[in-house]
């Protein structure tokens, strides 16, 4: 993390200025109801953002000019780590262990939870979705199954059928304009020249996902570039399966795994993607207008041995979690870290900001901005804009939770303290240059047992008590990365 400390002391001279150039913008007040951006990648891992300067190979110049110009977060996590629960988590602003959308087979997301882009319609938005949606009904979803549709439970390979499908999709959770779709089959509502269609599935065959994904989300801004909107663009990369496309491909040439150079080009394309959306912002002149969050949806999965195997088989999708411990699957560092960061030109500063903030904070930042008043405690994200222009000085969490599979972890402070259903305990001091490196439990006991019966009191107020699962899934990583069984 030292780069990461380095990067900081650069930042502080352009923090200065921004801060005495900009004073009155610096209150975070924005001459219109702001837009709102949301990116989120998939399995993107701590290392692959360049302006973290842990990666040599690495190329994103667009986000790392988002960075320098905004607040680059150190320590942004995500509330699960596996696609599913990690998403439900971002659209409705509140941990999904209390809906219990624990983990992947555990959807859909339940229909009488209210979305962000519910809430933001509401208030006047016009809301779109682009990508990976991935919380509706699917072939794994026996929990639902076994109560809305028993008929897939004797299928070897069920197809959800269109009509229970279609209330969970985004379409019907809130979202006005949709381009769904992760591969090559995308259900619409409107095409790339920004123009209305009624609602189809169109099929393309030729266009790279990532690209495809940035024309829909240029689109979209396109269509409502005059109106406050709210945007969630879900990127399906660097998640496998991998695909070759030459001109990203041949940016990175040299001796390095298929796998490797898969997550180089297909990161790439995410940048040009965001470098393509900053300038259609300027050239609109809503720049200055709108916010960008930035952040992946959960660690690498790094499959251990990282094996460079053929590229139609799963496994390790080539992005990397550098420092961080672990990987996909486990709620150490490497599954919850993840690349964060949050720009807003001429409302939050140049920073490096290094206090914990959560995924879910996109989200209530944006219902902030918007105006939407919630409930207290009817979401856990916290408005991050007090913290980022220099009002507030306390850290946005006062204490952070994850529950996934026979894992749990709580994190307070520079403390992160772990209880696994099997009984094995672990303390670590996040400040430390040990990290999750160096197990501090016997020297701290009476830290370590404040911690778990806070934890404790969490679990068991979520909508399934205790722990979701029993200790087994995750054992091989335990053992690889903590010693521990």
């Amino acid at each position: 993390m030292r780069s990461v400390k380095f990067a900081k002391r650069l930042l502080f001279s352009a923090l200065v200025f921004s801060m005495i150039g900009n004073a009155s913008a610096s209150e975070g007040v924005a001459s219109r109801s702001p837009n709102v951006i949301i990116i989120v990648t998939d399995d993107h891992g701590y290392v692959d953002l360049g302006a973290y300067g842990l990666s040599g190979d690495i190329r994103t110049p667009h986000l790392d000019a988002l960075a320098k110009g905004g607040a680059l977060m150190t320590q942004g996590y995500v509330t699960a780590p596996q696609c599913i629960p990690s998403r439900a988590g971002i659209v409705t602003g509140r941990y999904q262990t209390r809906f219990g959308l624990d983990e992947n087979h555990r959807a859909p997301l339940d229909l009488k939870e209210v979305t962000i882009a519910e809430r933001m319609r509401e208030a006047g938005y016009a809301t779109g979705f682009v990508g990976k949606w991935h919380l509706e009904p699917n072939r794994n979803s026996r929990f639902w199954m076994e109560r809305d549709w028993s008929e897939g439970l004797k299928q070897k390979n069920p197809r959800v059928p269109e009509g229970l499908r279609r209330p969970y999709l985004p379409v019907s959770r809130g979202f006005t304009d949709v381009y769904d779709g992760t591969m090559n089959t995308y259900l619409r509502n409107f095409d790339l020249e920004g123009n209305d269609l009624p609602l189809e599935r169109e099929v393309d065959q030729e266009t790279f996902r990532v690209d495809k994904q940035s024309e829909a989300a240029l689109a979209f801004i396109k269509r409502h570039k005059d109106e406050p909107f709210f945007l969630y663009l879900a990127y399906y990369a660097p998640h496998v399966p991998i695909e070759v496309v030459k001109k990203h491909f041949d940016r990175f040439p040299g001796d390095m795994p298929e796998r490797r150079r898969w997550a180089l080009a297909s990161i790439a394309a995410i940048d040009d993607g965001v470098g393509a959306i900053v300038e259609a912002l300027r050239e609109y002149g809503i720049e200055d207008d709108t916010i960008i969050f930035y952040f992946g949806d959960n660690g690498a999965p790094l499959k251990i041995h990282m094996a460079d195997d053929p590229f139609n088989k799963p496994g390790w999708d080539g992005s990397l979690n550098g420092p961080m411990v672990g990987e996909k699957g486990m709620i150490s560092e490497g599954g919850i870290r993840v690349p964060y960061l949050v720009y807003w030109k001429n409302h939050i500063p140049a920073q490096v900001y290094e206090a914990p903030v959560l995924s879910l904070d996109s989200g209530a930042t944006a219902l902030a901005l918007a105006g939407v008043e919630t409930e207290p405690g009817e979401i856990d994200g916290v408005d991050l804009m007090p913290h980022l222009v220099g009002g507030n000085t306390k850290d946005p969490h006062e204490t952070l939770y994850w529950r996934f599979w026979g894992q749990s972890a709580i994190r307070e402070g520079k403390w992160k303290f772990y209880e696994l259903e099997n009984g094995v305990r672990m303390l670590f001091d996040m400040d430390s240059e040990a990290h999750e490196t160096k197990n501090v439990l016997k020297r701290y006991p009476e830290i370590a047992d404040r911690l778990q019966q806070k934890l404790e009191r969490w679990r068991d107020a979520q909508q399934r008590p205790g722990f979701s699962n029993k200790f087994g899934r995750e054992a091989a990583w335990y053992r690889h990365y903590f010693g521990v069984k």
